[in-house]
């Protein structure tokens, strides 16, 4: 697990090898790369109540914070950091079941399909 790079703020979140290397790899397919960060976030939805959501973004606005790692920018608003503070973006290439994985402290409760999640 990789922590941001930059000066030390809370809340945090951190992300994988893994996961950096795919975010670099989708990244890389975007129109203009070098200017592109993944955005992600929480929303109301899902059988728990919330679930993320993650897209393109070119720039931060004034209630963002932003993460780096190793070259790459990950944008998380501020209401959304209060439900992932702490949490470990993770990536699997697993046939079954893979994809980006959400591991969060302050979740208490998930649905079975693993897609939303309560504090």
């Amino acid at each position: 697990m990789q922590p941001p790079t930059g000066a030390a703020t809370e809340p945090t979140i951190s992300a994988t090898p893994a996961a950096i290397n795919e975010i670099k790899r989708l990244i890389g397919g975007q129109p203009d790369p070098g200017t592109a960060m993944l955005r992600v976030g929480v929303k109301g939805g899902g059988c728990s109540g919330l679930t993320y959501h993650m897209s393109f973004d070119r720039a931060a606005g004034e209630f963002d914070r932003t993460f780096a790692f190793d070259g790459i920018t990950i944008v998380v608003d501020l209401k959304s950091l209060v439900y992932m503070a702490g949490t470990t973006i993770d990536f699997s290439s697993e046939i079954l079941n893979g994809g980006f994985k959400f591991q969060n402290p302050k979740a208490t409760r998930g649905c079975g399909c693993g897609t939303s999640f309560s504090v």
